[in-house]
């Protein structure tokens, strides 16, 4: 899984052709001088790290709706504005109600015609089943009121469920919010007649918590199952799952941390990578739905990394190299191989050991092989 952290430095601005000129402009200085030139110094440190690696994530909405007219009317009333944030089962629209009312009222008296008809179905019954025990009318007439009576609590049925359809249409005059969010445009205004096939009247995004989902390829899935089986963390635990932190699109990193909450459970077979969604609870609203945003996966247990200030790097055609000042003062040349970049510090990976002195300022006056004399500046990262 280490393999899967580390990554080597990149955009390191510094040419070849400035390193040959500074090298050889210390031989001029030197030579002048006549004596070992003062050069600031600092210690490779080892420290522990926690090692992270980064994605393009997005940021998706836990819940997202267009809000929709449910039943025609006449748009009587908006009562949200653009933009606003609004809380679940706030009022958002109010449709003409007169209409459904009277509906609502109409089928109210079909239910009362309907028992009243029941009634009189059940008293002939009665009767008939009276008369068919003297043997005053023969059995047809009784099952004939029976079969009435039948139908009577069927239309009573009937008109009972056609109340409730009636108060439900009447309800959704009323349109409400279906979870606590924040409403982008209205898309409508007073007066504009809707129905359930029209535009959406406005949209609601949930803003805390979000999740951003960000892709990783099978080689890397793989090894961050490994790692949590190796610390015996269960993949579906979310509460020890590794953190998540996210850098803005403006290049800010988020102070809130994030917990994965999702991976997927196949390969996408066009892009070769697992789907992973974390979660954050966004308390200040800055990541957006659709935001694209850099995605930091930090691993659980800190690792001891050799680090060096920033300032000791140059670069030439080979790569990243230090100018090292041994217990002689003398000074070496050292390739190495960089990792992530900690505050002013940076990891080596390869090249140095802990305890090493590498000269941090007064690059341009030295060069390999002089004597120089060092005094030593703040470490990497205080």
């Amino acid at each position: 899984m280490k393999s899967f952290w580390n990554r080597g430095l990149t955009g390191w601005t510094g040419l070849a052709a400035i390193a040959a000129v500074g090298l050889a402009s210390a031989d001029a200085a030197f030579a002048q001088q006549g004596a070992a030139p003062k050069v600031s110094v600092s210690q490779a440190m080892v420290k522990p790290i926690k090692d992270t690696s980064t994605f393009i994530g997005r940021g998706e909405a836990i819940d997202k709706a267009n809000i929709m007219a449910r039943v025609n009317g006449y748009l009587e009333e908006v009562l949200v504005k653009d933009g606003a944030e609004v809380e679940k089962g706030d009022v958002l629209f109010r449709i003409e109600r007169s209409a459904y009312e009277a509906v609502l009222e109409s089928r109210r008296a079909e239910l009362a015609q309907a028992e009243a008809n029941l009634e009189l179905a059940s008293l002939d019954l009665a009767r008939k089943q009276e008369l068919f025990e003297r043997g005053s009318v023969p059995e047809a007439d009784r099952d004939t009121s029976r079969a009435n009576e039948l139908v009577a609590e069927a239309q009573v049925r009937a008109a009972a469920a056609a109340i409730k359809q009636a108060e439900l249409d009447l309800s959704y005059t009323e349109i409400h919010a279906p979870f606590s969010g924040r409403v982008g445009r209205v898309e409508v205004s007073i007066g504009d007649v809707v129905n359930p096939s029209g535009a959406a009247l406005v949209n609601i995004v949930r803003e805390a918590p979000v999740y951003v989902s960000f892709s990783l390829n099978e080689k890397q899935f793989v090894e961050i199952l490994q790692e949590l089986q190796a610390e015996g963390i269960e993949r579906s635990d979310t509460d020890t799952a590794p953190e998540v932190f996210v850098v803005l699109p403006n290049g800010a990193e988020l102070e809130e941390k994030g917990r994965i909450a999702f991976a997927g459970n196949r390969v996408d077979p066009a892009t070769g990578a697992v789907t992973v969604r974390a979660q954050f609870q966004n308390d200040h609203r800055l990541i957006l739905d659709g935001a694209f945003l850099t995605v930091g996966l930090q691993s659980q247990e800190a690792v001891d990394r050799i680090i060096i200030s920033q300032a000791a790097i140059q670069r030439d055609q080979q790569g990243p190299f230090v100018l090292v000042v041994d217990d002689q003062n003398q000074v070496a040349q050292r390739y190495i191989v960089t990792g992530d970049v900690q505050g002013t510090g940076i990891i080596v990976l390869d090249g140095l050991t802990n305890g090493e002195t590498v000269v941090v300022e007064g690059l341009q006056k030295i060069r390999p092989g002089v004597e120089v004399d060092p005094v030593l500046a703040a470490q990497a990262g205080e």
